[in-house]
């Protein structure tokens, strides 16, 4: 147990935290190195000079970014429209790749079968509508059906139009009802 610790303790010596110095990144984790006094003092210039270089290149790193969105304003470059660019960019990239080529000539291929399987049932539902439609007990329903329009409409009469004419349109279709005997009523099975 106390050898994990150990262990662990080590590792997490070994990653660095953010902000932690790069000398902390060199820094051996045991006793440093005996330096002659000659080699200490020109190890602690060049620190001084690495840091002294890393301030510089902060500084123009910062001033070359400000230069930077000062020419993007200038240029009418918002962050939106480099978001559009970026997103344009992408797609492009994505849509030249070979995954996404095959993909979609893969869907394509899909949607054609697709396609043709909804023709073919849409075909045999049409055949089967088509069997239902002259099947015999269809029939029947269908004459039943002409028999019960020609009751509600009006009959034509012999009489003269010209009388027809003078007739209330509401009092022909009550006659031609009440003329004609309700024989269907009794030859008529419900339907279910």
């Amino acid at each position: 147990m106390e050898r994990a610790e150990k262990g662990f303790q080590q590792h997490a010596d070994s990653v660095l935290e953010e902000g932690e110095d790069a000398v902390m990144s060199v820094a051996p984790s045991s006793a440093p190195p005996t330096l002659t006094e000659e080699e200490r003092h020109e190890l602690q210039e060049e620190l001084v000079k690495v840091e002294d270089e890393i301030r510089t290149l902060t500084q123009v790193l910062a001033a070359k970014e400000k230069q930077l969105a000062d020419i993007k304003r200038k240029l009418g470059i918002s962050p939106l429209n480099e978001l559009k660019q970026n997103i344009t960019k992408t797609w492009q990239e994505v849509t030249t790749s070979t995954a996404y080529r095959r993909t979609s000539e893969t869907l394509s291929h899909a949607s054609l079968k697709a396609t043709a399987a909804f023709s073919n049932v849409g075909s045999a539902i049409s055949r089967k509508l088509e069997d239902v439609r002259n099947a015999p007990t269809f029939k029947s329903f269908e004459e039943k059906v002409e028999t019960l329009k020609t009751k509600i409409s009006p009959s034509t009469s012999t009489s003269d139009p010209a009388d027809r004419s003078a007739q209330d349109p509401s009092d022909q279709t009550t006659e031609s009802l009440l003329s004609q005997p309700d024989s269907s009523s009794t030859q008529e099975a419900p339907m279910h």
